[in-house]
């Protein structure tokens, strides 16, 4: 059984990141690995702690305000629990914003994060939006490439000693000035690929599978044809040009 926790779906599901969740439910179930979707809002945190995925996407700026600080509220330490047992986040966008220690929004106030990984956030020029292909470091995905779409106007900088998602080959990523895109932290991943990301990537959703599943023992992912799903992914990268 695989148990993932789904935060804030209707707050932070913009962009198609509802998407992941699917992707993740049907590898799994393809292999025969039963799976339960947990959907959790806002209010006091359930117990995570028998929680192998918890996701959460992007959202609108209010609703990203809302989701801020019942997060650092509520549900902080429930997740910390849970990636201490060696449970899998998966963040995207506002979600991947959620993981810093703080988020500046347009109007100049400051949000708390969650602390889990030492970034920050803040307001840039100009919103950056288009196709993104990144290429992953230390991960020993094949392809090595990640691709999704972009939307966002936040500027985010790792703090020193943190490893990116990966390298930006076409677009912005993190902050468009220093090449890097998203957070890699064991087993935290955060990122602005929405559109939605696994889909067009399921060789990153069989490694975040794997990982997940490995806190309930020796579970051996079973090969599955990718053949439409890498089709649709070298479809980006020769679109924007950062094929090969």
């Amino acid at each position: 059984m695989l148990r993932i926790a789904h935060l804030y779906p209707d707050e932070m599901n913009i962009y198609g990141d509802r998407g992941n969740i699917l992707t993740l439910q049907k590898r799994a179930q393809w292999r025969g690995i039963q799976v339960e979707v947990r959907a959790i809002g806002r209010g006091p945190s359930p117990d995570l702690s028998d929680v192998d995925l918890i996701f959460w996407g992007g959202g609108q700026d209010r609703d990203q305000e809302l989701v801020f600080t019942d997060a650092a509220t509520h549900k902080v330490e429930s997740i910390r629990g849970a990636l201490a047992d060696g449970a899998v986040v998966l963040a995207v966008c506002g979600g991947y914003q959620l993981l810093g220690e703080y988020y500046v929004t347009a109007e100049g106030k400051q949000l708390p994060g969650l602390e889990l990984v030492e970034l920050h956030t803040v307001p840039g020029p100009k919103r950056n939006i288009g196709n993104i292909v990144i290429e992953t470091r230390d991960l020993g995905l094949q392809p090595a490439t990640l691709v999704g779409f972009e939307n966002h106007s936040g500027r985010t900088y790792l703090g020193p000693g943190l490893t990116p998602l990966g390298r930006v080959l076409r677009g912005a990523g993190n902050n468009g000035q220093d090449g890097t895109e998203g957070v890699a932290a064991g087993n935290i991943f955060g990122t602005y690929l929405h559109g939605s990301l696994l889909p067009k990537n399921p060789h990153f959703a069989d490694l975040l599978l794997d990982r997940a599943l490995r806190r309930r023992g020796s579970v051996r992912l079973q090969p599955l044809d990718d053949t439409v799903e890498l089709s649709a992914h070298e479809t980006i990268r020769a679109r924007v040009g950062a094929a090969g």
